[in-house]
């Protein structure tokens, strides 16, 4: 599970973002290699270079610098160290029950900083992802008042003169369990209408990639990070955003 972070064991210098992605800070790491999870009674600790779930979130974020949340694919070694963090950061997640919580750990607004979810190939080429269509931030608002979720992708079209519209997928969802809920397709849209053309030949390919039904588990949530697996093996990252509305 553990992968290296460091060409060599030494220690290091290494320039991370912080979790509001504001100023960079500097921190001192070990090498990967030095991590190990432990199990003791019904919890498990961190040991080794991670002495707590603080630590673990750094190491994600700076794992996660460079892969534009995975959406055209990553090296396989690149992914298993991410993933390694998250299954560290899921063994201390401070929110065993996330559903009886959501209005304090859930509801508001997200941005997606990681997904196993890519575009490949053909479909990428469909799409017209390949310099022709920018992708921008993947948002998320829940409204758990409603038991709605809102899930906007924006983008940039070059030959609009870069112009930007987004894809807006509304979802409703139900509690299934103490982690888990059930997730159904509400409704979708692209704006402005002038770019749905661009998009109306594959929109159903669009559709297939992002579609949120099924169900989802909540496998992390503390302040700043939620962590979710659904049920086609997804993975997503998220991070707090002040977005509330589109």
């Amino acid at each position: 599970m553990a992968a290296s972070l460091l060409p060599n064991p030494s220690f290091a210098t290494h320039r991370c973002l912080s979790f509001k992605r504001s100023e960079p800070t500097f921190i001192r790491i070990r090498p990967t290699h030095a991590i190990s999870v432990r199990a003791s009674s019904a919890n498990t600790n961190i040991t080794g270079v991670y002495k707590n779930a603080n630590d673990v979130k750094i190491a994600l974020y700076q794992a996660l610098e460079g892969v534009d949340r995975g959406i055209f694919g990553i090296k396989s070694a690149k992914k298993s160290e991410i993933e390694g963090l998250v299954e560290m950061l899921e063994s201390q997640n401070p929110t065993p029950e996330p559903t009886t919580q959501l209005q304090d750990k859930v509801d508001g607004g997200w941005k997606l900083v990681y997904s196993t979810i890519t575009i490949l190939g053909s479909k990428r080429t469909k799409l017209g992802l390949r310099g022709f269509i920018d992708l921008g931030d993947f948002f998320q608002i829940i409204n758990v008042s409603e038991e709605k979720a809102v899930n906007v992708i924006k983008f940039n079209a070059r030959g609009f003169g870069m112009l930007s519209g987004q894809l807006k997928i509304v979802a409703s969802y139900k509690i299934s369990s103490k982690s888990r809920v059930d997730i159904t397709l509400e409704s979708s849209s692209i704006t402005p209408d002038q770019l749905m053309g661009l998009f109306e030949k594959n929109y159903d390919l669009l559709l297939k990639i992002f579609n949120p039904e099924g169900w989802l588990e909540i496998t992390y949530v503390d302040e700043s990070l939620r962590i979710g697996r659904d049920d086609k093996g997804n993975i997503f990252v998220l991070e707090r955003s002040d977005q509330t509305e589109f």
